[in-house]
């Protein structure tokens, strides 16, 4: 800028020069022209276009002289400014705060229906191509007890509630967890199946499966153990075994035993007559011993008549058929027991989707009507939102279930949840997994959050209320290890003239950025000026 100042200055001469004879050119010229009037005018016109290059170079210079001296007046030089004083340092302050204090860990979460699953039916008892049907579900759809999830072969798949995949027929008299979970499961939606705590798969589970179907509209499964025909035989046999029971009862009951009263009496009467004969003939006189003799055999015989007569009508071949009858029948019982116990309802593993906490929404599907199953039917989920994110081991150890949490709504609204489970990460993973649960929203906002990223935070420590907070550098330590805020009572531009005044405090709550304080000696106000350097 002095070198330029300089080489100004050199020109300036030159300049001024010009100028001057320009000017006394033109005082030539004007006098020579004061006695014309408009000549006047019109010479100094045409003088004009004539040097009009040089006034412009003139008015230039002119400009660029002045330009000069302003900017001379407010530069400095490097060297003159090592010899300007450096302003007084002043105190450093923020103003004291007063609100909420929370201590936050933050963590990304995706936001998705919860626990998606893919659903696979088990086809392997069913004799032709599973092909689907029926009742294929919507996306968006939700999964109830009892709801029919697809028809297979024209055969149902019945949702229940469980956590244990069906894996083999249920029929009686099996036993295990699975029978444990289905007499749980039908109890829920009110129909009775025995006890939970009995793991046997008894009659009453049997007629629960009946039920089952008649509450859901389908016809009950052909038992795996026997058949109708063979129940049927059962029936028949039984049918024919009472009536020939029937029929030996009777020609048992229609059959003479034993002499009958007529017959009884005409013998008595008999030997009666005869002992009277004997005993006429033994008082006469004289007596006739041929006579005697022969009374007395006739008596005899008649009383042997007496004692054997219907001994040769007996009941024992009518008994004996009673008996074996009742044999019979009760062989044909038993036999219709079993085949009864073989066609009660059983349950096929195919044909019941045990899925846990339902309802349950229909992600996506991927199947058809028409087409044969192959692979996993569908996609479900639970049927509420859910935030799935994942924190450092540091900062999951401080969170715990039930803990609330805030993230941003598409407007710019926070909305609450609660996390439902911290769990390690697998593997060689560090982070840890959090899983949240929103508090209920609108179907809008379902809408528009589904498969979105947002930001969470979650309070790990929260005041009760509004405090008074500083930051960490406000806080000093007195000479009896008392904690201190320093409280600018003037400006702070000041620096070191400035009046502070000290207030000792009680530290709370400590997040990032800021820390709790109470006055205990002193008085503190929200905007306060604290003093965190000099």
């Amino acid at each position: 800028m002095a070198q330029l100042g300089r080489r100004r200055s050199r020109r300036q001469p030159e300049e001024t020069t010009n100028l001057g004879l320009l000017l006394d050119d033109t005082d030539g010229r004007q006098s020579e022209q004061d006695t014309s009037g408009p000549s006047r005018r019109a010479g100094l016109a045409a003088m004009f276009q004539r040097n009009r290059t040089l006034w412009m170079v003139a008015a230039a210079a002119i400009l660029s002289l002045v330009a000069g001296l302003v900017l001379g007046r407010f530069l400095i030089s490097p060297a003159d400014a090592t010899d300007a004083e450096a302003p007084a340092p002043g105190l450093i302050t923020v103003p004291v705060q007063y609100g909420k204090l929370s201590n936050d860990v933050t963590i990304r979460g995706e936001v998705a229906y919860a626990d998606p699953v893919e659903v696979r039916i088990d086809t392997t008892s069913i004799a032709g191509p599973a092909v689907v049907t029926g009742q294929v579900p919507e996306v968006g759809a939700d999964l109830e007890a009892l709801s029919v999830a697809l028809e297979v072969a024209g055969r149902p798949v019945i949702v229940l509630p469980g956590e244990l995949p069906a894996y083999r027929a249920l029929f009686l008299g099996v036993s295990g967890p699975d029978v444990v979970q289905f007499k749980t499961a039908v109890r829920t939606v009110g129909i009775d199946a025995g006890d939970p705590a009995d793991p046997v798969f008894g009659i009453e589970a049997a007629n629960a499966v009946a039920a089952l179907y008649a509450t859901a509209g389908y016809a009950v499964p052909e038992s795996e153990q026997g058949s109708p025909e063979s129940l049927r035989a059962a029936q028949e046999s039984v049918r024919m075994a009472e009536q020939s029971l029937a029929a030996a009862r009777s020609e048992l009951a229609a059959t003479r035993v034993g002499a009958t009263p007529v017959e009884i009496r005409e013998a008595d009467n008999t030997v009666a007559s005869m002992q009277r004969e004997l005993a006429a003939a033994r008082q006469s006189k004289p007596q006739d011993p041929v006579q005697i003799g022969n009374l007395t055999d006739a008596l005899e015989l008649a009383q042997l008549r007496r004692q054997e007569i219907g001994s040769d009508r007996t009941d024992a071949p009518q008994r004996a058929a009673v008996d074996t009858a009742t044999e019979q029948l009760a062989q044909v019982q038993a036999e219709l027991v079993r085949a009864e116990e073989a066609a009660l309802p059983a349950l096929p593993a195919g044909e019941v989707l045990y899925l846990a906490n339902l309802p349950r929404r229909v992600d996506a599907v991927t199947t058809q009507r028409g087409s044969i199953l192959d692979g996993p039917a569908m996609t479900v989920s639970g049927a509420t939102l859910g935030l799935s994110g994942s924190a450092a081991e540091a900062d999951a150890r401080l969170l715990k279930v039930e803990d609330k949490a805030t993230f941003a709504l598409p407007d710019g609204s926070t909305h609450s949840a609660t996390i439902t489970a911290v769990a390690p990460g697998e593997g060689d993973s560090s982070r840890w997994g959090v899983e949240l649960r929103p508090d209920p929203l609108n179907p809008e906002q379902i809408q528009e959050l589904q498969g979105s990223n947002v930001r969470v935070s979650i309070a790990v420590g929260a005041t009760d209320g509004e405090v008074l907070s500083v930051p960490y550098a406000a806080l000093t330590a007195g000479p009896g290890g008392e904690t201190r805020v320093e409280v600018a009572e003037g400006d702070p531009r000041d620096g070191e003239q400035t009046a502070t005044r000290l207030v000792v405090v009680r530290s709370g709550l400590a997040t990032p950025g800021a820390v709790e304080i109470t006055p205990l000696d002193g008085t503190l106000a929200e905007g306060d000026l604290v003093v965190v350097g000099k």
